[in-house]
């Protein structure tokens, strides 16, 4: 084949540097591809040390510093872009996440954590813009979300991000209590009581208040005990001022238990609704008491701090 002189001078060049090409044939490249994606072990056991300071309490600035490093050898990585990108919006600087997050999807967009970090980076950003900003920032952040619940539609987290979202915002940036009702019911058949709760967030914003009780009426019902059910239903009691003594009731019966796991609301979260409801029927003395014990079970509990340097004022 006759190339044109200044590619052929250049193939020239090059072949100064690297010597001759070699000759591969349709399966040896192949091969080679495959060879040259597998990360090397070094690097493997790099990331997922990388990894376990992320998941570790009080070590993101390790995290940081560890994926750093690795991207600095391989600044295109997927992998180390998101974890980038999450410690990004953890540190609450979200236009750095999304350039993070931005490498991640151009490199794996079929990965739908990717899109979904991005998501939450533009909604980070949205909160934060002049009203000139805003509605673009809201409709990336949207397009993002959905993204990622379309490559994951079993992901309740992924799912949960878009609900909030669609009950939120407007409709002019693609929000919706019609889309948030939908979400809400994809949520119910993936885990049913995260699902019972975004149904009972819904209602209770349309002032729906039995609607929202009879969600965890469902539950009670056969599990009277359930923890969860009790607090959602001291949680709907203060949030809406009803049904007040049902809900001090409920809070009380999940103080004198063990949370079943630690994803679940606190004795110091109990406490703190039942305060609430205290002060809706006036006893200010009682809720103070009530916010009082929430700081003994966590003396962090920054909303029943809050509460009782109110009442103190």
């Amino acid at each position: 084949m006759h190339l044109p002189r200044p590619f052929a001078l250049v193939l020239g060049l090059w072949s100064l540097v690297l010597g001759p090409w070699p000759l591969l044939s349709g399966p040896a490249l192949r091969a080679a591809a495959l060879d040259a994606a597998q990360p090397r072990p070094e690097l493997v056991e790099r990331l997922d040390a990388a990894r376990a300071l992320f998941t570790t309490r009080g070590k993101s600035k390790d995290a940081q510093a560890a994926f750093e490093q690795l991207a600095a050898t391989d600044p295109k990585n997927p992998d180390v872009n998101f974890y980038l990108g999450q410690l990004a919006n953890r540190r609450d600087d979200p236009a750095q996440a999304q350039k993070y997050f931005e490498t991640a999807v151009a490199v794996a967009p079929d990965d739908a954590r990717h899109h979904h970090g991005l998501g939450d980076a533009f909604g980070r950003q949205a909160q934060k813009a002049s009203i000139f900003s805003q509605m673009g920032l809201a409709k990336k952040c949207v397009a993002a979300y959905e993204r990622a619940v379309a490559l994951a539609p079993t992901n309740a987290d992924f799912r949960q991000s878009l609900f909030e979202f669609y009950r939120q915002a407007p409709s002019l940036v693609g929000g919706g209590m019609d889309k948030a009702y939908a979400q809400a019911a994809e949520i119910k058949k993936l885990d049913a009581m995260r699902g019972r709760i975004c149904f009972a967030t819904l209602y209770t914003a349309d002032k729906k208040y039995d609607q929202a009780l009879a969600q965890f009426d469902e539950v009670l019902a056969t599990t009277p005990d359930d923890y969860a059910a009790l607090y959602q239903v001291g949680k709907l009691a203060a949030v809406s001022g009803q049904h007040l003594d049902r809900g001090a009731d409920s809070l009380r019966k999940c103080v004198a238990t063990t949370p079943p796991s630690p994803n679940l609301p606190s004795h110091a979260n109990a406490q703190w609704r039942l305060g609430q409801i205290l002060e809706h029927q006036k006893n200010s003395a009682a809720a103070k008491a009530a916010y009082e014990s929430s700081l003994q079970f966590d003396p962090t509990f920054a909303p029943a701090r809050d509460a009782l340097s109110r009442l103190n004022r």
